[in-house]
């Protein structure tokens, strides 16, 4: 009796002390497609925006056109601008002004006495001329005399044209000494019922397309140069650019596949890498951490009709195809770890854990390509934690019903 107790302390001890499998999730090695991206936010632009500027320094009238109108390059007219309106005249160059004015108008009052003067030498010269040219047809004068008094008709009439053109200058100056005395006050603002008017500037589209923006939209005025608003053709000059890491735009050739995605329609559109430009800048990430990054201009090759409402400066996310295949041999990134000089796995073999080295190929974060070391169908331990070690016995772990894993 005794002895029969002590065996059957002994075998409950045993159970109890006896080493358990670890329950692990378990995979597979299979084969099947895989394809290794880079996948980047990224936005739209047309790629030949046109900026119209003020071309001339003046007052810009309210633009009438809206962000998304259609023009015609050289027709639409999209704006209109007029002169700048006089400056006010302090005291000082309002006096000044009106000394310019009053020495204008005595400078036309002796331009015309100096006319008066002109036509009397001159109705003299033509009298003496008609008396020389007489008495020459008589031969009671000599030729040379009736040539003196020709030249001296010829030398009234030069002086009467020489009066008359010295009042029309004296004309010209005093208006233009009476145009100094404008100020701002005194010049009427046209209004724009007013227009189209004789002093209002069109500005035309540079091209066809659409206006994307406007940049400057109530009446004001403007310096030469000035950005008013942007044009450009979203239906046939869209493209994507994405600022890619400067490590994983060296991967990109040009003509990759993009599979574009997120951009707020139901379907998936399709593109190229048609560059990668040279040129890298420093940007900073939302942690702070400072980045070298590339752009990457994007081509889409879908037809406009399955992309038509995207616009300029539109948020997509891009996935970048660097590498493919059909049939290839992956497991789970989550079964690898690094082992010796390389990598290697826990394959399941009779319920016990074997730690296999493989050969790793592609991987893209999720999946990774092995080389050698594993054949398809193998099971693999996925997750492996710091409790597995080489031999240790292992069983699959249950999956309870909704998704909750337990012993």
């Amino acid at each position: 009796m005794t002895l029969g107790i002590a065996a059957l302390l002994g075998m409950v001890l045993a159970y109890a002390f006896w080493p358990r499998a670890v329950m692990v999730d378990i995979g597979a090695a299979t084969r099947g497609p895989m394809t290794v991206t880079i996948d980047e936010v990224a936005r739209t632009r047309v790629r030949d925006a046109y900026v119209v500027s003020a071309p001339v320094s003046g007052r810009l009238l309210r633009v009438e056109v809206e962000s998304g109108d259609p023009v015609e390059g050289g027709d639409t007219t999209i704006a209109r601008m007029l002169p700048l309106p006089p400056s006010a005249l302090d005291i000082r160059t309002r006096e000044q002004a009106r000394a310019a004015v009053s020495a204008a108008q005595a400078g036309v009052r002796l331009a015309r006495a100096d006319l008066n003067k002109a036509l009397a030498d001159e109705e003299l010269a033509s009298a003496e001329l008609e008396r020389a040219s007489a008495l020459r047809r008589s031969d009671n004068l000599s030729q040379s005399e009736l040539d003196r008094v020709q030249r001296a008709w010829r030398l009234a009439r030069a002086a009467l044209d020489t009066s008359r053109a010295a009042i029309s200058m004296r004309e010209a100056e005093l208006a233009s000494a009476r145009a100094r005395l404008i100020s701002f006050s005194e010049r009427p603002l046209p209004t724009p019922d007013a227009l189209p008017g004789e002093d209002a500037i069109p500005l035309k589209a540079p091209v066809s397309g659409r206006v994307l923006r406007i940049m400057q939209e109530s009446e004001t005025t403007l310096a030469a140069g000035t950005p008013i608003m942007e044009i450009g053709d979203v239906s046939r000059d869209l493209e994507i650019v994405a600022e890619l890491l400067s490590g994983d735009a060296v991967q990109v050739p040009p003509g990759a596949r993009v599979v574009i995605r997120k951009w707020g329609g139901p379907h998936a559109l399709g593109g190229v890498v048609e560059r990668v430009e040279p040129w890298g800048f420093t940007k900073f990430s939302a942690l702070g951490v400072e980045e070298q990054r590339v752009n990457a201009i994007i081509r889409f090759t879908d037809p406009l009709e399955r992309r038509e409402k995207l616009g300029h400066g539109f948020r997509v996310e891009t996935r970048i195809v660097t590498w493919e295949a059909e049939n290839v041999l992956t497991v789970p990134s989550s079964a690898l770890f690094r082992h010796a000089s390389g990598w290697a796995v826990f394959a399941v073999e009779g319920g016990r854990a074997r730690i296999r080295a493989v050969e790793i190929g592609h991987s893209n974060g999720t999946q990774a390509q092995v080389l050698a070391g594993l054949e398809t169908g193998e099971e693999i331990i996925l997750y492996p934690g710091p409790g597995i070690t080489d031999g240790i016995r292992v069983a699959r772990r249950k999956v309870e019903p909704g998704g909750a894993s337990g012993s």
